[in-house]
């Protein structure tokens, strides 16, 4: 239903910046939202921020203040930047979508990421 590319991350000292994007396309309907959630082996996954098809944005917790995500309005990339990176943020992050509001509200408002991409690795360093 959903087609994810995703590119960006890297490695960063901590403080530094980095930007992830992601290429949505769909056969028949438009996505609801559009977002990233990150994963470290054995902690599990962990939301980090969405944006709907009005454009209402979500963030968690430890990304609001410090990461942005937008969408380029001449197509269908999303970008997710994220400044004064710390360690701790180090993770594989994955490009997700949804093509319907979650039943019940989340992390990410109604945005349950439900499709992702293969994600992208960002590492930290002290």
């Amino acid at each position: 239903q959903v087609h994810l590319v995703e590119s960006g991350g890297g490695s960063v000292q901590s403080g530094g910046s980095l930007g992830l994007s992601c290429v949505v396309s769909t056969i028949t309907y438009p996505t609801y939202c559009v977002g990233w959630f990150r994963e470290v082996e054995g902690k599990g996954r962990e939301e980090v921020a969405a944006m709907d098809a009005d454009g209402n944005t979500f963030y968690s917790p430890a990304a609001k203040g410090r990461f942005t995500i937008s969408k380029n309005s001449a197509d269908s990339t999303y970008m997710l930047q994220m400044v004064d990176l710390k360690p701790e943020d180090s993770a594989m992050y994955y490009c997700a979508a949804d093509m319907a509001p979650s039943i019940s509200p989340g992390p990410l408002g109604r945005c349950g990421l439900e499709y992702w991409d293969k994600g992208t690795l960002v590492t930290v360093s002290a």
